[in-house]
C-alpha cells in the first residue's frame, strides 16, 4: 500500500480550482497504488479551506497554520516534514506558478525524481506519466523507475472533485526553521494589470485573429456582455496589443476550464487548444470548415463572424 500526498493551492484568501482537480488526480493515483489520499493545506484560513476541500475521495486533510500567504521556504519545509511523517509513495503538486516554485526544492530535499506537467498517469505496476512536448504536438509517456516520486499536474486536465466527504481533518504542527526562511511575500500584483481572472470565468467569449482589426473587438465585447461572459483571446490579439496579457488563453497564456467556451475567429492552433480543451462545452465560429478548432468543438458555425456575432448578440440581449 502506498499513500498519496497532494498539496492544495490558494491565493488571496480563495482556493484555486486546481486544488479540487488535485483531489481527483490524487484519488486516481491513490487507487492505483492501493493507498490513502492525504491533502495538505498550508497557510491562510486553513480550517475554512479544509471544510471546502472535504470532498468525496479524501481520507485525511492536514492543516498547517503557518502564515497567511504562500512562502517558498515555509512550503518546502512543511511538505518535507509531512513527507517524512507520512512516507507517501507520491507527492502531487499543481503545475502552477507557485507549484513550480517549490516542487523542485521539495524533490531535491527528499531526493525524489520529479515529473512535471503531467496530463495523465497510470500505476499498473510501474508508474507511467503522460506529458506533452513540442508545443503540445507530441505526447510522451515517462516510466518512473523509483518507488517514490514527486509530480506536478497541469491545471484543467482532471475534473474538479465533487460530493461531500468524511475526511479526518488534523492539524500538523510543523517545525519551521526561521533562519532558513530567506524570502517574504510583500504584496500581490496581477500580471497584465486589471482585476479580471479568466481562469475563474464560467463563460468565456474568446476572440482570435479572424477579428481583423482592433476596433472590431467591440462586436465580441457586446456578445460577452449579453451573455454575462468574460472576454478572452488567442495570442495574436495580445501580441497586437489589442487586449492585455491576462486575457490570453493558451500554452503561453492561461489554462481555462469554463462551462462554455465560445471561440470566435480562432483557428485552433495546438498552443491555444492546450489552454482551453478542458472547457465543458466548446462552440466555434469560423469561416474555414477545415479549421482545427472544429475538431474539438461540440458545436460549430461555419460562417462569417461579422454576420453571426451581431445576430447572436441581438438574440441574447
Amino acid at each position: 500500500m502506498s499513500d498519496v500526498l497532494a498539496i492544495t493551492e490558494h491565493r488571496r484568501g480563495e482556493l484555486r480550482d486546481v486544488s479540487y482537480e488535485l483531489i481527483t488526480a490524487g484519488r486516481q493515483l491513490a487507487d492505483d497504488l492501493g493507498g490513502d489520499l492525504h491533502l495538505a493545506v498550508i497557510s491562510g484560513d486553513v480550517s475554512g479551506f479544509a471544510d471546502h476541500l472535504n470532498r468525496e475521495g479524501v481520507d485525511t486533510i492536514h492543516t498547517v497554520d503557518e502564515g497567511e500567504e504562500f512562502n517558498h521556504d515555509v512550503y518546502t519545509q512543511v511538505i518535507t516534514q509531512l513527507y517524512d511523517d507520512l512516507q507517501p509513495g507520491a507527492v502531487v503538486m499543481p503545475n502552477s506558478v507557485n507549484g513550480l516554485d517549490y516542487a523542485p526544492a521539495v524533490a531535491n530535499h527528499l531526493s525524489l525524481p520529479l515529473v512535471t506537467d503531467a496530463i495523465d498517469f497510470a500505476a499498473d505496476g510501474a508508474l507511467e506519466v503522460t506529458r506533452e512536448q513540442y508545443g503540445s504536438k507530441v505526447e510522451t509517456t515517462v516510466e518512473v523507475d523509483a518507488d517514490h516520486v514527486a509530480l506536478t499536474i497541469r491545471p484543467g486536465e482532471w475534473p474538479a472533485a465533487e460530493g461531500t466527504g468524511d475526511a479526518d481533518i488534523v492539524s500538523f504542527d510543523a517545525s519551521i526553521d526561521e533562519s532558513a526562511v530567506k524570502s517574504t511575500v510583500t504584496g500581490f500584483e496581477e500580471v497584465g494589470g486589471g482585476d479580471v481572472d479568466i481562469t475563474e470565468a464560467d463563460i468565456l467569449v474568446s476572440v482570435g485573429r479572424g477579428i481583423k482589426e482592433e476596433e472590431n473587438i467591440e462586436l465580441v465585447e457586446k456578445l460577452a456582455d449579453a451573455l454575462g461572459a468574460t472576454l478572452s483571446s488567442s495570442r495574436p490579439i495580445v501580441d497586437n496589443g489589442w487586449l492585455p496579457k491576462n486575457r490570453q488563453v493558451g500554452q503561453s497564456g492561461k489554462v481555462v476550464t469554463p462551462d462554455v467556451y465560445i471561440a470566435i475567429g480562432i483557428s485552433g492552433a495546438v498552443q491555444h487548444v492546450a489552454g482551453m480543451k478542458g472547457a465543458d462545452t466548446i462552440i466555434a465560429i469560423n469561416t474555414d470548415p477545415n479549421a482545427p478548432i472544429f475538431d474539438i468543438a461540440d458545436y460549430g458555425i461555419v460562417d462569417d463572424l461579422f454576420d453571426v456575432v451581431p445576430a447572436l448578440t441581438e438574440q441574447f440581449q
